[in-house]
């Protein structure tokens, strides 16, 4: 993550600003407001403002006035319960704005998800940066032979080499084009801007500003931090969670609990785990699931297939 003098300035003058306010503030997301998290090689995210807290989420479940003489273990057994029974709404209470800089390809797969508020720069005015994502050693891998979205073993040696090589000579090259293709040649013009830029790799950095609610930013991180997430997008993910976790511990806790270290069994598979339990012995074919299901519940009850 490379930061400019500028940048680096405008981050001391913002962390340096302080106002007084009324609002609820949150003392350990105060110490990281501002700060560029570091993600991939020149990627980041800061979080740049919020609004709300643990006790906004119990306000709004009880709708009531102030913490009155409530314990905070009365708070966290009350949002765990709001998290196990997925009462979603007192979550959307609180809201968070990041700036993230990322990879295109890393962008237009968080893009899909569509209950944020989101600003990108735009190249039609801005000149992007020469900076383009280049795998570290242990993420470049090759295609999985049994998931059509996911990887398989990780490459090395010569082979390694020679896809680094490939994906920085594309990115430069474009680039370098790219910047040719906006500069005036021989009296004539530049191409625009917004033309030039269909030249630059899927691996060049944006940036925006997201804006997401809790109970969103909730969901998002349940999909993301998830271990068959793609691993660009999951490291994203697992910077925001620290950023959640300093910013409302309590439900924090909960949502690691209830909803990233918990498993979901069908209505069948809790049939058939009911008959395992009265002492029944259970097979694929005689369960009811198909294959695929069978296999989720044995994971998921740490078994594995029979070779």
């Amino acid at each position: 993550m490379n930061l400019t003098e500028q940048q680096l300035d405008e981050i001391a003058a913002l962390r340096a600003r302080e106002a007084p306010t009324r609002r609820a503030t949150v003392p350990a997301l105060e110490e990281l407001l501002y700060q560029p998290l570091p993600v991939l090689d020149h990627g980041f995210v800061r979080v740049i403002d919020y609004m709300g807290d643990d006790a906004a989420i119990v306000q709004a479940a009880r709708v009531s006035y102030g913490a009155g003489t409530r314990k905070v273990s009365e708070d966290a057994a009350l949002i765990r319960y709001l998290m196990r029974h997925r009462h979603t709404t007192p979550f959307e209470m609180c809201e968070i704005k990041y700036h993230v800089r990322l990879p295109i390809f890393v962008a237009r797969q968080w893009i899909r998800h569509r209950t944020a508020n989101v600003n990108e720069i735009s190249a039609r005015y801005s000149i992007l940066d020469r900076e383009f994502y280049l795998p570290a050693p242990e993420a470049l891998a090759a295609q999985s032979t049994t998931n059509r979205q996911g990887r398989g073993a990780v490459l090395e040696g010569e082979q390694a080499a020679r896809v680094l090589d490939v994906l920085r000579e594309d990115a430069l090259r474009c680039h370098d084009h790219y910047r040719d293709l906006l500069e005036p040649h021989d009296a004539a013009p530049g191409l625009a801007r917004e033309l030039a830029r269909m030249n630059l790799t899927l691996n060049t950095y944006t940036q925006w500003y997201w804006k997401c609610d809790l109970h969103n930013l909730l969901h998002f991180l349940a999909l993301r931090c998830e271990a068959h997430a793609q691993y660009e997008i999951r490291v994203y993910a697992e910077r925001m969670l620290e950023t959640v976790q300093a910013w409302v511990p309590a439900t924090y806790a909960a949502f690691r609990d209830c909803r990233l270290g918990a498993v979901t069994f069908t209505a069948p598979m809790l049939a058939v785990l009911r008959r395992m339990l009265a002492g029944q012995t259970v097979t694929q074919p005689d369960s009811g699931l198909g294959k695929r299901e069978w296999a989720e519940m044995l994971a998921a009850l740490g078994q594995t297939l029979p070779d």
